[in-house]
């Protein structure tokens, strides 16, 4: 029975990778290959030193953004997503477009296949930088666009429910600045960025609608560094905690609208996890696809053949393993593909970005350890970066939004359940 062709009003998308992104795709790959995987050992055991190397990359990287050349080339290229459609002129409702969004979870599919802690220190390419393109008004893009901007959402008694931050922001009417004062921790490069994008409350006995999020200089003598993390993986990548201390900043510095509305809620700060959901589960997706590729070269080298024409079950044990991973794995990179290809044509993706960071995380965990189990002793030997790669990986599932998190938007989505009636 032939296929009906799609009505006037229903979009389609095409999960092939489009063509005029693969100049990107392959200059990510060889940036990953010949710069990322071989220093990535030594930034793994030389834990906070910061990795020099990366200076040039990010000024190659900033030129080509600068010049217009390629969108997205790093992990900070996500954006807002398209007011016209492909054509331009707004005169096809149901055009599409590729745009940065989708350019820019590509490459960090290919740069976290090198190194996903070095990905994260290359500066300039923060997820600060995302979330503030999310909501930050043209004329403060204007201001704070190109620095690195680092993210700070998470304290010590409000992790994985960002709606029980406590930091305050407080209006002081004789200067017209915001005074911050609170603890951030888990702050991803929060010693090397140059601006760290803080949420605060404005009042907290309104709830999660009085959240929202400021851009601080992190030179402001009100955010002292308490300490640096030692970590599982991402070594690379420094972490921080911070005081917040009295810590002023301008109203200007303050993202999207100074309004409290009750009945919007904290919608507004809560699209930067719409942008930067899809960059986490593309950073899962790469550094399965380096496990995969590592297990298949030593299942070939040991004899295990994997046959594509061949129903797994007919084949061995590690062979029908591997290609279940991979199933996984082709499954979370299509649902990244699509979260992000929504953002780029400005349709409602909450529930996609959740469905892509649930599912990206827990493959990406599960395929790392997985390949470390048909490896055998190699997994584990820190000769080879696999053992490296299982242990960057497990925190793609739980920051910007734990596994659990996750499924609970996603379930009162679908259910029509509130964060109230559903916990």
């Amino acid at each position: 029975m032939p296929i009906p062709p799609p009505t006037p009003n229903t979009t389609v998308i095409n999960l092939e990778t489009p063509k005029k992104f693969r100049p990107l795709i392959g200059q990510a790959h060889t940036v990953a290959q010949e710069v990322l995987r071989p220093i990535a050992r030594k930034y793994d055991v030389a834990e906070h030193e910061r990795p020099k190397e990366l200076d040039f990359l990010a000024a190659i990287l900033n030129g080509m953004e600068d010049s217009g050349a390629t969108s997205g080339a790093g992990a900070a290229g996500a954006g807002k997503g398209e007011d016209k459609p492909a054509n331009g002129n707004g005169s096809d409702p149901a055009a599409t477009k590729n745009g940065s969004n989708l350019s820019t979870a590509l490459s960090i599919m290919e740069m976290c296949w090198g190194d996903v802690g070095l990905l994260l220190s290359i500066p300039g390419q923060g997820l600060g930088n995302s979330a503030s393109a999310a909501v930050a008004s043209p004329e403060q893009l204007e201001e704070f666009g190109g620095r690195w901007a680092a993210m700070a959402i998470t304290e010590p008694e409000a992790g994985s429910d960002s709606a029980s931050i406590r930091t305050t922001a407080d209006l002081d009417p004789g200067t017209g600045e915001y005074v911050l004062n609170g603890e951030k921790i888990y702050v991803t490069s929060g010693e090397r960025a140059e601006l760290v994008v803080v949420w605060a409350t404005l009042d907290r006995s309104v709830g999660r609608a009085a959240i929202k999020s400021f851009i601080v200089e992190r030179t402001n003598p009100g955010m002292k560094l308490d300490r640096l993390e030692h970590k599982l993986g991402i070594r690379a990548s420094d972490t921080a905690a911070f005081i917040l201390q009295d810590c002023r900043v301008p109203a200007s510095a303050l993202l999207g609208s100074p309004e409290v509305d009750v009945k919007k809620g904290f919608g507004g700060v809560m699209q930067t996890f719409d942008n930067t959901r899809p960059l986490v589960a593309a950073m899962a997706v790469g550094c399965a696809r380096a496990c995969l590729d590592f297990t298949r070269e030593a299942l070939d080298q040991a004899g295990v053949g994997i046959d594509y024409d061949k129903p797994a079950l007919s084949q061995s044990a590690a062979a029908a393993k591997f290609l279940a991973m991979e199933a996984e794995y082709d499954a979370a990179r299509l649902l990244t593909m699509q979260a992000a290809w929504m953002a780029d044509n400005r349709k409602p993706n909450s529930v996609q970005a959740s469905i892509a960071k649930a599912k990206a995380g827990r493959t990406g965990t599960d395929v790392a350890f997985g390949c470390i189990e048909l490896c055998g002793a190699i997994g584990v030997t820190e000769t080879e970066l696999l053992e490296k790669w299982a242990r960057d990986v497990k925190i793609l599932d739980i920051f910007e939004g734990t596994q659990q998190i996750q499924q609970l938007i996603i379930a009162r989505q679908l259910l029509g359940r509130t964060s109230a009636q559903l916990k």
